[in-house]
């Protein structure tokens, strides 16, 4: 059977697991501070999420000699993020997630 190889497919999966931890960060801030805005949720979402993935990469690169911190991986973990804010506000702005329990 032949390789398949995708180019940088680990940053791929970076942004993916990012973008799913984003979205479940948002709806569980959502759920317990309900009285908060969203944009302020987001925010935070932001900030959680680009301080755990450059924290795991500086552990990776100072404490670990069998791994080593990629800035490009810091560049697709953020870029999952941003892209779970987009969906988030498109599918709140279309009222979409309500739309669906009705």
């Amino acid at each position: 059977m032949p390789e398949i190889k995708i180019s940088y497919i680990d940053k791929y999966i970076h942004a993916f697991f990012y973008f799913v931890f984003s979205v479940l960060w948002f709806y569980a801030f959502r759920f317990y501070f309900r009285k908060q805005k969203r944009a302020k949720l987001l925010g935070i979402v932001f900030i959680v999420s680009l301080a755990f993935g450059s924290t795991i990469e500086l552990f990776q690169t100072y404490f670990t000699t069998y791994r080593s911190g990629d800035v490009t991986d810091v560049f697709a973990n953020t870029s999952g993020t941003l892209l779970a804010i987009l969906c988030i506000v498109f599918l709140d702005k279309n009222d979409f997630l309500s739309n669906i329990q009705k």
